[in-house]
Order: structure tokens, then C-alpha cells, then sequence
């Protein structure tokens, strides 16, 4: 389908960020990690998504249980952030079918699976998969393989992403299986070759944890000069962060993983209403500084998302605003 004509100050903003912006690498899963790609794309002269590979939920999780493929679903929805809005294989990928054997399933995710064996890996299958789409940027599994995710609280295991999900009280550790797992070498060379590595928003063990933990990703990110920035959620969620403010999330995502701590810290600073047991997530400035982080505090809500949601507008200007 042919696409319209981009208005000429559009082409222009387009080509003075290919010159002047950083390249951004964002790391992490789900909902949180789109949003970043988005606020990434007005700022940024490439965008590259590092994704955690451990889902094990809903159609994702359906297809990895039959299928040697990561689990497509969180790829899906990055392609789908970097996509523009008028494409009409965005509406293809981003269909859900309500009926029969495939009811639940996306068809973005099926056809991920079937350009999987058409091109000999899940990775060629989200390069071809991005041309289709005429995706800004390119999406990156953390690893080749899915991998399961396993903590350890108290003497209690938890294995599983969803299950982990679930599950309230303290983490002593974390960790992907099998421990042969290795990164993939194209996410490896994103996050060397990076101008700003952005973690979170999303869920702190299964999404940015999950991801970091995969043997190798870690080690980029120390290594890469680039600025690390943590995007801190808005609220807490039931289960993997039950009662934990943002200083909290620093302390777990530090410890859990080894990973350098942030050099600066984006956080929003508009109160949000939401039903008990979850809390607004907040951070201290002067316990912020005790990590070397430096705090950044805007709105950074969406008032038109039916939940707690950054606005990806909101978050370019945020990031934008502390790119070296």
C-alpha cells in the first residue's frame, strides 16, 4: 500500500536528528520498553531494542512451548513502536483473532514464527519482518533461545516469568536457564557501539531484570561508555514490587544483576491515584545521589491510557533534555 507524502518540516526534523542524535538502546520487555522506543524516535539518529526473551504467558507463551523461537510477543510490540502509524502491515501484526484453534493468538506473533522458518532464524525473521513494516530501528532479542526465568526468595523457588510475576515478598536472586545461555551478538554490538542505554519502564524482574541477566548483556552495558539512564515506573506493580519506592528499584536492579547504577535517574513527579495495595513509585533525590545518579523529575503520565501509562511526547522531551 502506498504511503503518503511526509509534509516537508517533517523530513527535515527526520534528517536533522540522523545528524545530530545519539544512538539509543533501550533494554528491557513489554509495555514499558514500546513506550521508551517511541520517545526515542523524536530524539534519536537510531534506535535499537534489546529484548528480554523469557515469556512465558498468553500467545508467546502458546508458541514456545511447540516452537524453537523466543517468545515473539514483547519483538512484536517494539516492531510496532517503530512502525509508522499509517502502515497497513501495522494493522496486520498488531490483529488478535478472537475464535476457534487460534483464538488469543496474535497474528503478528504467527507470522514472526512462520518468517522464522522461512529465513532460518528468529532474527532474520524481525529483520524482514521490520522492512515489512518500514520500522525505524531494529529489534534485537537478548538471546537466540527463550530462556526460563528462576529466583530464588528465602528457601523458596519461583520459576517461570508469569509465576514470578505473581509473587510477593523479597528476591535474593535471579537468574535465566539454562545457564549456557548466551546474548546474542548483534545486542552486544548495539549496546557497545551506544550513545544512551535506557532501562525501564516495565516490570523490574521480568522485563528489565530478565533481560539484563541474559549471560553477556550485563557485561556490554559496564563496558559501553554510553549514558545509562533508568526510567522509573509510575507504580507499583502487585506481586515482583509490592511496597518498593524507587530507591527500592535501584537497590534491586544494582544488586540482582551487577549492572553499574544509573548516571541519571528519569522519574515522574505527578501524583497518581490508584487502589491500594499499589502505591505511587517515588524517589529521594539525596538517596538517588548516594547511587551517583542524578534525579530528573517531570509529568510524565499519559492522561489518555485506560492505566498508569508514561506518555511517550512526555518521555522524548525527558530524555532528550539529558542527552549528553
Amino acid at each position: 500500500m502506498p504511503r503518503t507524502h511526509a509534509e516537508p518540516e517533517a523530513v527535515l526534523d527526520a534528517l536533522q536528528r540522523s545528524l545530530d542524535g545519539p544512538r539509543v538502546v533501550a533494554i528491557g520487555g513489554g509495555e514499558g520498553l514500546s513506550r521508551v522506543l517511541k520517545a526515542a524516535l523524536g530524539y534519536a539518529s537510531r534506535v535499537d531494542a534489546v529484548v528480554t526473551v523469557s515469556d512465558d504467558g498468553g500467545s508467546s507463551g502458546r508458541l514456545v512451548r511447540h516452537l524453537d523461537i523466543p517468545p515473539p510477543g514483547d519483538m512484536r510490540k517494539c516492531l510496532l513502536a517503530l512502525t509508522p502509524e499509517d502502515s497497513i502491515w501495522r494493522d496486520v501484526f498488531d490483529y488478535r483473532f478472537a475464535g476457534a484453534d487460534v483464538a488469543g493468538h496474535s497474528l503478528g506473533n504467527l507470522i514472526l514464527a512462520g518468517l522464522a522458518g522461512i529465513e532460518g532464524s528468529f532474527e532474520e525473521a524481525l529483520a524482514r519482518a521490520g522492512r515489512l513494516l518500514g520500522a525505524y530501528g531494529s529489534v534485537i532479542p537478548a538471546s537466540r533461545e527463550h530462556l526460563q526465568l528462576e529466583i530464588e526468595s528465602g528457601r523458596e523457588i519461583v520459576r517461570g516469568q508469569v509465576s514470578i510475576s505473581l509473587h510477593r515478598g523479597s528476591v535474593d536472586s535471579i537468574r535465566v536457564n539454562p545457564e549456557s545461555a548466551e546474548a546474542t551478538p548483534r545486542a552486544i554490538e548495539v549496546i557497545s557501539s551506544a550513545d544512551q542505554i535506557v532501562l525501564g519502564p516495565g516490570s523490574l524482574m521480568t522485563s528489565t531484570i530478565a533481560a539484563l541477566r541474559v549471560p553477556g548483556i550485563t557485561e556490554a552495558v559496564n563496558s559501553s561508555s554510553a549514558q545509562l539512564v533508568y526510567v522509573g515506573n509510575l507504580v507499583t506493580q502487585d506481586g515482583e514490587t509490592l511496597d518498593m519506592d524507587g530507591i527500592d528499584h535501584i537497590e534491586a536492579l544494582v544488586r540482582l544483576t551487577g549492572v553499574r547504577p544509573p548516571r541519571t535517574i528519569v522519574a515522574n513527579n505527578r501524583s497518581i491515584d490508584v487502589a491500594s495495595p499499589l502505591t505511587w513509585v517515588a524517589f529521594d533525590s539525596e538517596l538517588a545521589a548516594t547511587y551517583g545518579a542524578d534525579l530528573e523529575e517531570s509529568d510524565l503520565v499519559d492522561e489518555q491510557a485506560a492505566s498508569p501509562s508514561h506518555a511517550p511526547d512526555k518521555l522524548g522531551e525527558a530524555l532528550r533534555a539529558i542527552t549528553p
